[in-house]
């Protein structure tokens, strides 16, 4: 069993990538953090470098988890990879991080976490960045 965290590079990110950690530690399941662009863009501000993903693998190691870092670039949508590697890994549960959008923000743009909400078929923790 595993825990996918859909990591995108953003305030939220580390709040997110924390939780699942903790929750990977305490059910002993494997960490799939999934840093997929929005379609085939490489220049997406939501790609992580290589640095930051190994660090995470480095504090999951560390923590005693086996983590598996996926970064797809086969041209689908943040959510449909997410969703994918949920149920390749047959995951206890997908964590994603959050932030503040405002309404127009909401209905123009869409949300990428909104929809991994709706259409998962595991239970889905949001979490927030810290206040302040």
């Amino acid at each position: 069993m595993s825990i996918v965290l859909a990591h995108a590079h953003n305030p939220s990110a580390d709040a997110a990538f924390d939780f699942a950690l903790a929750e990977a530690v305490a059910h002993h399941c494997k960490l799939v953090i999934v840093n997929s662009s929005h379609g085939t863009a490489t220049a997406d501000p939501a790609l992580a470098s290589d640095e930051q993903l190994a660090a995470l693998e480095a504090r999951a190691t560390a923590a005693g988890v086996a983590v598996e870092i996926e970064r797809p670039m086969r041209g689908n949508d943040a959510e449909t990879e997410v969703l994918e590697a949920a149920e390749r890994h047959s995951a206890k549960m997908i964590v994603i991080g959050t932030r503040h959008r405002s309404t127009v923000g909401k209905f123009i743009l869409g949300s990428t976490a909104q929809r991994i909400i709706m259409d998962a078929d595991v239970p889905v923790v949001a979490v927030k960045p810290p206040k302040g």
